[in-house]
């Protein structure tokens, strides 16, 4: 504990430091694996886009005790043969979510269903969406996703750097693909609360990279000039003295969203809570992985191939040279005499006992 105490401010003082850009191919690995598995995921199993974005007819029907086994068997009982999704939502209710149906479908599912559960035919909650709405809703969420993404880079751009948004936008599309791959893999309905979640991770990732990158421009302003560290160090103490408010800051925003994806979605069965509580669980923790672990270290990288940086880079090294032969250049004229002449150090170690002169009697 004792260890814990004070971290922060030797990290922000430079006494304790984690290279984090100097092992930024751990890092790359890293997320390349993550991503590498939501590829696959993604081009296996795909994503379970909701009725919003494919089209089709939900059914909700409210009933003490109602399970999810009699509404499959009255959707077979109706002659739904296409796809369809049964979810408990809470403890009293039950949607049914299907492909695009003609009226004569529709009308034959309601009843059914009223049969099934025992419950009047009005009290079912019906929705039917068309598959061209769902098209324009999906063009929609793209272009909105696009345009957000364009919009950042121009503004990082002018704010900070060019090299900077560069950075930002890798982050940003590293946190997004993640997201969707795990999406696929958990086999979650994509929703419009789920494009909410996406947006919302977005502006997160980009609000905490912003917050690094800030603190790297202070350390870097005048690294040229000075000549002291080198670009890469500068940057990594600039996300070493950040490093602990970001993890309070995603500590404090990840603790209510685990809250509503484990108690909301998990315990009292809300679906709308699920979709978008776990785009806002694995973007907040993959935002603020990338803007320490891969968009800093992407930046000192783009920005370490300049050759001003270079330059800085090849006089530091240099200077380094220097330092250690004139360590050993000292310890050479150590071993000299004032005369010049080379004293052997080692014999003189091994000599016995020094003979005290004898004293004259008087």
């Amino acid at each position: 504990m004792s260890k814990l105490s004070g971290l922060g401010g030797r990290l922000y003082r430079g006494e304790t430091s984690i290279d984090f850009i100097g092992k930024r191919r751990r890092w790359y690995a890293l997320s390349g694996l993550v991503i590498i598995i939501s590829a696959i995921a993604l081009g296996t199993q795909g994503l379970k886009l909701g009725i919003e974005f494919k089209g089709g007819a939900s059914f909700t029907v409210s009933k003490a005790g109602a399970t999810i086994a009699e509404a499959q068997s009255a959707i077979k009982a109706a002659g739904i043969t296409g796809e369809s999704i049964v979810q408990k939502v809470g403890s009293n209710k039950i949607s049914v979510q299907t492909g695009a149906l003609s009226n004569a479908e529709s009308n034959a599912l309601q009843t059914q269903l009223a049969q099934t559960f025992a419950v009047d035919i009005n009290s079912i909650d019906t929705t039917s969406i068309g598959p061209s709405w769902g098209k324009e809703i999906t063009h929609k969420a793209l272009y909105g996703l696009f345009g957000f993404i364009i919009v950042v880079m121009l503004y990082l751009a002018l704010a900070f750097e060019p090299k900077m948004a560069i950075a930002a936008i890798v982050a940003v599309i590293h946190d997004v693909f993640i997201t969707v791959g795990i999406y696929a893999l958990v086999g979650f309905d994509v929703t419009p609360a789920t494009v909410i979640g996406f947006l919302t991770i977005l502006g997160y990732s980009l609000y905490d990279t912003v917050v690094v990158f800030d603190k790297v421009r202070e350390n870097t302003r005048s690294v040229t000039s000075v000549g002291k560290v080198t670009y890469s160090d500068a940057a990594n103490l600039a996300v070493n003295q950040t490093l602990v408010r970001s993890f309070n800051t995603s500590l404090i925003a990840l603790l209510p969203v685990a809250s509503i994806l484990f108690v909301g979605a998990g315990l009292l069965g809300a679906g709308t809570l699920k979709d978008l509580s776990l785009a806002l669980f694995v973007g907040l923790a993959t935002g603020t992985y990338s803007s320490i672990f891969v968009a800093t270290p992407i930046l000192a990288q783009l920005r370490e191939r300049e050759p001003a940086m270079k330059a800085l880079t090849k006089r530091i090294q240099s200077r380094a040279g220097l330092s250690s032969r004139d360590a050993a250049s000292d310890s050479a004229v150590a071993s000299t005499n004032v005369l010049g002449e080379a004293v052997d150090t080692k014999s003189n170690y091994q000599r016995g006992p020094r003979n005290q002169p004898k004293r004259k009697r008087r």
